[in-house]
């Protein structure tokens, strides 16, 4: 779950819910509220931990970290070497959910059709407007965190395909994890120096403000999300089909990047030394090459993630 959250268009929710875990997900996060901080603040330890199945929260938290670490410095490395095929196994992943998603649904009526159209047309916009320019503001770095836990609490909507679109994907789901990751590191040899690197404490101050903002979003959400699902749940199935289907524009494979130029072509640097995106220009890949159908081949692997992952929901229980 927490290496699909890393990967942009593919939710962690759907892992949960293929995986069957979905509705206690959703059941267990309901239960941190007043009561529960009730009982934390008077020192019933075990009470609030019983509360909110801390079992359950607490392997499942721990494994997304585990997998969402582990991904990072990988996802980094094939981003810069092998970009198109990366981006290719992101499309067949979008691919398969909305297959998994609009498989089963049977409510297509008059509202329904007119919501996932409504989706549709957010999504094909959005699809085409250019990416925010990154942004380190504390504040909006908090509301970043609370967007980005839609992609747990919301099977279909993905969180980290929405920082892409705010600018701040590289910032808070590469940088930031790439630096506590290598704090970690560093300070398993023993070594401290991290403390002097001004870059690095930023960086990591900018993490703990996202995760902040992180868990404050999968609270607040999972209560909304819980009435939403109990008064609306085929309207809002039906508008995220049509938002996934019409947002593939966003991880199409064969697009060329489009940098901030000065007068004389050279690219323009913001203030982190990284090249200004301004926008993507799509184009139509060429059959004739190999490298064409290794992107396709990858497109069907991201596809086949998605069906084992329906196959195993199916057969879990067997």
């Amino acid at each position: 779950m927490g290496a699909a959250n890393k990967v942009p268009g593919v939710s962690g929710g759907i892992v949960a819910f293929v995986a069957g875990f979905y509705e206690e997900f959703i059941y267990s996060l309901q239960k941190i509220n007043a009561k529960a901080f009730k009982l934390l603040i008077s020192g019933r330890f075990k009470s609030f931990y019983r509360y909110i199945n801390g079992p359950f929260l607490s392997l499942l938290i721990f494994g997304m970290l585990v997998s969402y670490f582990s991904i990072s410095k990988l996802l980094d490395f094939f981003l810069e070497k092998k970009e198109l095929y990366v981006w290719s196994a992101f499309f067949g992943m979008i691919l398969g959910s909305i297959y998994y998603i609009s498989k089963d649904f049977e409510h297509w009526n008059r509202k329904t059709i007119i919501s996932g159209l409504i989706g549709l047309v957010v999504g094909i916009s959005i699809s085409f407007l250019s990416p925010a320019k990154e942004n380190d503001n504390l504040f909006f770095i908090f509301l970043c965190g609370i967007i980005s836990v839609s992609g747990m609490t919301l099977p279909g909507l993905s969180g980290s395909f929405i920082l892409i679109l705010l600018g701040n994907y590289v910032l808070l789901l590469v940088d930031s994890v790439n630096a506590l990751y290598d704090t970690f590191a560093e300070l398993l040899r023993g070594d401290f120096s991290f403390v002097e690197n001004k870059t690095r404490i930023a960086t990591l101050k900018i993490l703990a403000v996202f995760t902040l903002g992180s868990a404050t979003g999968l609270v607040s959400l999972s209560h909304l999300l819980s009435y939403v699902l109990k008064y609306y749940k085929h309207i809002t199935t039906a508008v995220i089909i049509g938002f996934i289907t019409g947002s593939l524009g966003v991880v199409w494979p064969w697009k060329k990047t489009i940098y901030k130029t000065d007068a004389i072509g050279n690219p323009l640097l913001d203030s982190n030394g990284k090249e200004i995106i301004v926008n993507y220009e799509r184009y139509f890949p060429d059959l004739s090459i190999s490298e064409t159908w290794w992107a396709v081949f990858f497109i069907g692997i991201g596809i086949v993630v998605l069906l084992s992952l329906d196959w195993y929901g199916k057969n879990r229980k067997k």
